[in-house]
């Protein structure tokens, strides 16, 4: 079936086009109108959130329950223990789960939301710190909080004004700030993020070299004086398609490659040493390298292997570019 085909017959596909260009422009304006808001008082909840000693409970009901849940697992997928709590479950036992040690980021657009008193009221009982994210700078959450980040005036783009979808953008690009600006305070690195993310393509993409490469006997590897011929077969045994010339410290001091081999074609080439054949200079990667930047180089070189140097620059294996393909790396 022909895509315009399901289209309704009564209603314009352009109509549709304008009306989602109008609702990503309402929101994107939110967005900038958000990003011009930000003040000191942001930097403080960022403070409060750094140094809690336990985790960062996200609380809201309804649409602000949905966007909690999604920023309380970029908190915790970045280095910043958190978990969502539901605000009529926390009224029926489910605030046990909050400690002292902890924070609590409220969110609610009006700031009125009834189901989230009983949080307002244990979070100041006990004195837990409470951050609200609202439209409302007078509500009753934003009055109550520690840290009140307040969302500036936008106009939904549900064009009856009554379904929150700007208001819902901004709190969950604020969350992202939020946990952006958490992961920087913390030096979070990539290696971190893999040991968060140990699945799917994400965390194939987070892979290191030493994940992949071959080691041991598996590498190519002979010394300067090692006749061509001796070379060849160390080349056709390994299956890489070159072999890595190493010092007495297991140093690469130079590689022969298949290409090597054709330019210095001759009828006494395996009489020669693999000192006067090989190239100096080959790329290499270390072994703490992420997998993907050894692939980049391989494409961007057209080259299919790669040695792989450990801390002292001495050989610690090789990768090939099949070895990234196989581990879904691309």
């Amino acid at each position: 079936m022909a895509p315009h085909s399901r289209i309704a017959k009564d209603r314009p596909a352009e109509q549709d086009i304008t009306s989602a260009r109008h609702v990503l422009t309402l929101e994107a304006d939110g967005l900038n109108a958000l990003a011009d808001s930000l003040d000191t008082e942001f930097a403080y909840a960022v403070d409060v959130l750094a140094n809690v000693r336990g985790r960062i409970i996200v609380t809201g009901m309804g649409k602000s329950g949905h966007i909690g849940r999604k920023i309380a697992a970029t908190f915790a997928s970045t280095g910043s223990p958190a978990f969502f709590v539901h605000p009529g479950e926390a009224s029926h036992g489910d605030l046990g789960m909050v400690t002292q040690d902890d924070a609590i980021l409220a969110l609610s657009n009006s700031g009125e939301t009834a189901e989230l008193s009983d949080f307002i009221a244990y979070s100041r009982r006990f004195a837990i710190k409470l951050i609200s994210i609202t439209s409302r700078a007078t509500s009753t959450l934003a009055e109550a909080a520690d840290v009140s980040l307040v969302l500036p005036n936008a106009q939904e783009a549900c064009p009856l004004g009554l379904a929150p979808t700007t208001s819902t953008t901004m709190t969950l690009a604020l969350g992202d700030c939020l946990g952006v600006a958490l992961l920087e305070r913390r030096g979070f690195s990539a290696s971190d993020f893999k040991e968060f993310h140990p699945g799917g393509n994400l965390g194939n993409q987070l892979m290191k070299v030493k994940d992949l490469m071959h080691t041991g006997n598996a590498l190519p590897l002979v010394d300067p004086q090692t006749t061509m011929g001796d070379t060849l077969l160390e080349m056709t045994a390994k299956h890489f398609g070159c072999v890595g010339v190493v010092d007495s410290e297991k140093k690469l001091i130079g590689i022969i490659t298949d290409g090597d081999l054709r330019r210095n074609m001759s009828d006494d080439l395996i009489c020669k040493k693999a000192n006067a054949i090989m190239t100096i200079g080959a790329k290499t990667v270390r072994a703490n390298a992420l997998a993907v930047e050894a692939l980049a180089i391989m494409n961007d070189k057209s080259i299919t292997s790669l040695f792989v140097l450990n801390e002292n620059d001495k050989v610690d294996g090789i990768l090939h570019i099949h070895d990234c393909l196989r581990a879904g790396i691309a």
